[in-house]
């Protein structure tokens, strides 16, 4: 659902990290999308959506953390650091084809969550980035109409303009492209985040440089650069 103000940005997302919200596309102005993320996580198939707080849940898990995330953090802690490293992200997270994430997903999502920027994540980061993906799924599955566990063309052109975002079919195919490693046409879970990210994070730095938010902008060459090379994969 378009923002009923055109020049209305960028809503927060839920948590604030990163999931499509207030999208640039329509001329003359920044729509703000009508559907939050979804997401994905359990090894072999989709996390259901995570239960309320517990505040005192089995032994050892701390207060305000629920208790199948702490369960979940434990089981994939595999050198008991307390902390989540990309490859033990990369070896807990599946798409429907037991394929695992890819790496660089699982590193734009833990540099999302990692506020001390170590490069891994502690248990309560872990429970926002598991929100952040159980989210997304719900997207992802709105539009896998089809039930592939695979978003293509057409699939992923509908999510993004339900999101606010104007784009050309020509760039989807473009999306596609860049993003389906294996050449199929279309985009698996992990990929479909990635991508999606950096739609957000593309339109977030040109929507920064857009002062009177008219869709058209002026940057130098460097700033063209950095600003694709700060955003991009």
């Amino acid at each position: 659902m378009a923002n009923p103000n055109p020049y209305g940005g960028y809503q927060q997302a839920p948590g604030g990290y990163g999931a499509p919200q207030g999208q640039y596309g329509a001329p003359g102005g920044y729509a703000a999308p009508g559907q939050a993320p979804g997401a994905y996580g359990q090894p072999g198939g989709y996390p259901g959506q995570p239960g309320p707080a517990a505040f005192g849940g089995p032994p050892g898990c701390p207060v305000g953390i629920r208790p199948e995330v702490w369960k979940w953090f434990t089981s994939i802690d595999t050198d008991a650091s307390h902390r989540l490293t990309v490859l033990e992200l990369q070896q807990a997270l599946t798409n429907s084809n037991w394929s695992h994430f890819n790496a660089e997903t699982c590193r734009l999502m833990i540099g999302m969550f990692d506020r001390d920027q170590s490069g891994s994540i502690e248990l309560a980061e872990f429970q926002q980035l598991w929100d952040y993906i159980v989210q997304w799924k719900g997207v992802f599955d709105r539009y896998d109409r089809d039930r592939s566990g695979f978003i293509e063309h057409q699939e992923l052109s509908q999510a993004w303009a339900e999101m606010g975002y104007r784009l050309s079919p020509q760039f989807y195919t473009i999306v596609i492209m860049k993003f389906d490693l294996e050449a199929r046409r279309r985009l698996k879970f992990d990929q479909f985040i990635q991508a999606s990210v950096m739609l957000k994070s593309l339109t977030d730095a040109f929507k920064a440089r857009d002062r009177n938010m008219q869709g058209v902008i002026q940057v130098s060459y460097e700033d063209f650069m950095s600003m694709v090379m700060m955003n991009c994969p």
